[in-house]
């Protein structure tokens, strides 16, 4: 009996009833009804296998105790458990409970099997939902594939139509700015062509002057001498006179038909009267002023209108500031070259016949400033194009020319030649890429590096007059980029051409003018 009972612990048998029973209460209302009857009859039988070890127990404790021993336990406890049909262990129960009971589990069996065959149906209805709700998602979906593929046809065809529409108007607006420039080409030389129409008039009628003074002063008589006195006590007339015969063209130097020089007839020959030393200073000094003021107003406009229009074919900024410098530079050259042929023209035209108490080169002076208009500034302009083209520091797009700056050029060779009259003239300060820094001669770009010592390039030239600068230039420094790979953007591999003012005036003294005035609201420092 001992070793029956030891093997029936040692199988744990009832543990593993337990176990099986914990298991199908928690899944009861998940499995199935095939499942549940499954595991009920796998229980059944599971029990049946413990019960039939019990009752080997029972028997064999029996039959130890002899024939007399546990028979009241027996007969007590165990037969009446028979009689009921394992259903019921208390003896206390009746037949009649018994049997309601029976019924009542029967007709739990059957609203459990009613209840199942509903819920099976609401299962049924639920999938069928479930697989149209399936179908027309599948049929949303191909809807939603159409439409997207029907939006990217539409939005492909939208952003051709709009490429298209935008390269339409930026060809319209190139050939407006093509009319524009041809337009205003045509005005400008309309304008040189009056311009120079009216100078014909005006050289005639000097002319016309000219001889009547001239026999005036050959076939000199009282009457003449009279006649000249009387002129010159009402030279309020005269000047009326002159400014109605000859009036001064609109150019940017407004300076010699407001000096009393020019407001008498332009003569070869020597004024009947001297003027005082402090009024030709003074009137120098006025036309220095004028002249500076000028100069200026090309840097603060005339330069920021030409490095606009550079920047609409040349993207690098620095190139632009370059050309511009060099174009300064070499209008300068340009202007002085033909400021001093000019002038020898002049004084051998007035060496054989000058006479009075004015110097030749007073007289010479004289009439240069009287006749600005017959400086051929069309020829300086082209001497500097010929020398930019051939410049190695600076390049320029092949489909266009540095013509495209011709007015800028012109307006500083004016400038420039009117400067050469001065006593002393002004002229620009040597300059040269990798200098030292100048504080006297420039200010600093406002992308400059300012504890940079050296200068990379040059945006605008010093106004110098005996090596003192009368108006400050301006100028770029940076760290590291002066020799830096890659900046030489020169049209050939000749050697750098210093050509700028003469190397004697590179000193400069306090500066005697403001600097200039700058369009854009940069701070200066």
């Amino acid at each position: 009996m001992a070793d029956t009972l030891r093997r029936l612990v040692g199988s744990e048998a009832c543990k593993i009833l337990q176990e099986k029973l914990d298991d199908w209460y928690s899944n009861y209302h998940i499995n199935s009804c095939d499942q549940n009857l499954s595991q009920c009859c796998e229980l059944i039988e599971l029990n049946s296998k413990v019960q039939g070890q019990l009752f080997t127990i029972l028997s064999v404790t029996a039959r130890q105790g002899g024939h007399y021993g546990g028979i009241d336990t027996i007969k007590s406890r165990f037969l009446p458990w028979l009689g009921t049909c394992f259903s019921l262990s208390s003896p206390e129960v009746s037949p009649d409970t018994s049997f309601s009971i029976l019924q009542e589990s029967m007709d739990k069996e059957k609203r459990l099997r009613e209840l199942t065959s509903t819920q099976e149906k609401e299962i049924q209805v639920i999938e069928a939902q479930l697989t149209s709700t399936r179908l027309e998602l599948d049929r949303v979906k191909e809807d939603l594939t159409e439409t997207q593929m029907e939006l990217e046809d539409t939005k492909t065809k939208s952003a051709t139509t709009l490429l298209a529409t935008e390269d339409e108007i930026l060809q319209l607006r190139a050939d407006l700015r093509a009319s524009k420039e041809m337009a205003a080409v045509n005005e400008r030389k309309l304008n040189i062509l009056n311009e120079h129409e009216r100078q014909i008039r005006l050289l005639k009628d000097e002319i016309n002057l000219l001889s009547t003074e001239n026999s005036l002063l050959q076939n000199r008589n009282p009457w003449c001498e009279n006649m000249l006195k009387k002129v010159e006590q009402n030279e309020e007339g005269e000047d009326t006179f002159i400014r109605l015969s000859r009036s001064r063209s609109t150019s940017p130097l407004p300076l010699s038909s407001k000096s009393p020089r020019a407001s008498r007839p332009s003569s070869p020959f020597p004024s009947l009267r001297s003027e005082s030393p402090t009024s030709a200073r003074h009137r120098n000094a006025s036309r220095q002023s004028r002249l500076i003021s000028c100069f200026n107003d090309i840097y603060v406009n005339d330069r920021l209108d030409a490095q606009n229009l550079l920047r609409r074919y040349i993207d690098d900024l620095e190139m632009v500031q370059r050309i511009i410098f060099i174009a300064t530079t070499e209008s300068f050259h340009a202007a002085k070259l033909a400021f001093r042929q000019f002038k020898l023209r002049v004084r051998k035209s007035l060496s054989s016949c000058h006479t009075g108490a004015e110097s030749l080169e007073d007289a010479v002076i004289d009439y240069l400033v009287r006749n600005l208009d017959l400086y051929d500034v069309q020829s300086s302009v082209n001497d500097v194009i010929r020398a930019m083209n051939v410049n190695p520091k600076i390049s320029f797009p092949p489909e266009v020319d540095f013509i495209l700056i011709s007015s800028f050029i012109r307006e500083v060779c004016r400038i420039v030649f009117a400067m050469q009259t001065l006593d002393p003239p002004l002229d620009i300060a040597f300059s040269a890429d990798g200098e030292l820094f100048n504080e006297s001669k420039y200010r600093r770009s406002f992308d400059s590096e300012f504890s940079a010592p050296l200068v990379v390039y040059h945006v605008w030239p010093a106004l110098i007059e005996d090596d003192c600068v009368v108006m400050k230039g301006e100028a770029v420094t940076k760290r590291g980029s002066l020799w830096s790979p890659g900046r030489s953007k020169s049209r050939g591999s000749s050697p750098v051409r210093a050509r700028s003012a003469s190397p004697g005036r590179n000193m400069s003294c306090r500066s005697r003018s403001p600097s200039p005035v700058r369009r854009s609201g940069t701070p200066r420092f």
